[in-house]
């Protein structure tokens, strides 16, 4: 593994870069995709980081944490992850579960008993699986400027509100799911949900870039947040305190500590193979198919019906993805410093290099969402 300036001959920059030189000619063709994204998307600053059998062979930091500023991107920089926020709150479920603390079966009000009874019952698991049958957030929650709001408070934009539809009946991805369950996971363990996510993830992990955003802070290596104004210009976000919904988006973390996690999913010892199993477990509708999410991963295949897990997310300042192609021991993750309007993470084509095509050609993705 080299640390370098440039992965080329060209004049010195100050990009933040490792790689390992036996693959070379792959990294060349995805640092081109990663490039290509920044410019297209008029992305201030990001990381990008991609593992091979369980070992980090490219991982870059590029463009700017601070454009009023002009302080660089660091591969320790962190960004607002958004729905990929989850993926922390389902592992933590997940562990709890195997530790006896938490009953997918059980119903959210024998661990929350102020939250009403709805219509049909409502087990922890559908929270998990987005099968819940509550709603999503309108477009004012979903943009609402609260400060110092707790986990637990923030359950009262949707407290009083009737189910949807029958509990398992439909998958409907909404973040109040992950909210729910993180209040849960807040009042069995007895501790805020940052915490938490350390206890059970990024200090066993190691994951250190890997934090609950507080704005009210200072948080080392935190990237400025930008957004879009009315006409699509790239502009500095609106200030947020997305802590009330940390579970579901209020995370920060960055491409090094995604590709990390990913590769403790494949391979760390702290994960059972049951816990693995039930992770990437498929959920059945009542109509016979599979739900295409479950536990926050999206479930894919690519067109020669390799498997995928993959998911991406995108907030008031910043966005993220990560795609592992759990059979080849790949993964590759992406983080900016920009909201995105669009879904147009690079990740795939990105992987595209490192997968042998059996017929000579490059693959694509059959699903390339990753919502």
């Amino acid at each position: 593994m080299i640390a370098l300036a440039i992965l080329s001959g060209c004049k010195k920059n100050k990009s933040d870069v490792v790689y390992d030189r036996s693959y070379i000619d792959q990294i060349k063709a995805a640092r081109q995709d990663a490039v290509f994204y920044l410019a297209r998307n008029m992305i201030p600053g990001a990381t990008f980081a991609i593992a091979i059998d369980g070992n980090i062979i490219y991982s870059e930091a590029m463009g700017l944490a601070s454009t009023d500023l002009e302080v660089p991107v660091t591969r320790s920089s962190k960004f607002r992850i958004g729905e990929v926020s989850e993926l922390f709150t389902s592992l933590i479920y997940q562990k709890m579960v195997e530790r006896n603390l938490l009953h997918p079966d059980s119903a959210v009000q024998h661990y929350l008993p102020e939250f009403p009874q709805k219509t049909f019952r409502l087990p922890l698991k559908h929270l998990a699986y987005h099968t819940s049958g509550i709603r999503i957030p309108n477009s004012e929650e979903a943009d609402w400027r609260a400060q110092n709001v707790s986990l637990q408070a923030g359950l009262e934009t949707f407290l009083n509100d009737s189910l949807l539809y029958p509990t398992g009946a439909y998958q409907v991805a909404s973040i109040f799911n992950y909210n729910l369950l993180g209040a849960v996971i807040e009042r069995v363990t007895g501790n805020s949900f940052h915490k938490v996510l350390s206890e059970y993830v990024t200090d066993t992990l190691n994951l250190q870039n890997t934090v609950v955003d507080n704005p009210f802070i200072t948080i080392k290596g935190r990237a400025n947040h930008f957004d879009h104004n009315f006409i699509a210009q790239v502009v500095p976000a609106t200030f947020r305190d997305l802590r009330f919904k940390a579970p579901s988006e209020g995370i920060l973390s960055n491409a090094e500590d995604l590709v990390k996690f990913g590769n403790a999913l494949l391979y760390s010892e702290y994960f059972s193979q049951e816990v693995k199993d039930r992770l990437f477990e498929p959920y059945e509708l009542p109509n016979g198919l599979s739900a295409p999410m479950t536990h926050g991963w999206v479930l894919m295949t690519d067109r020669y019906g390799r498997k995928m897990y993959g998911k991406s997310g995108t907030v008031t300042g910043g966005s993220a993805a990560i795609l592992i192609y759990p059979e080849e021991k790949l993964v590759v993750a992406c983080a900016s410093n920009l909201s995105l309007i669009n879904e147009d993470f690079p990740v795939f084509n990105m992987a595209n290099h490192f997968i042998d095509d059996p017929q000579g050609e490059q693959p694509e993705a059959a699903d390339a969402g990753l919502e």
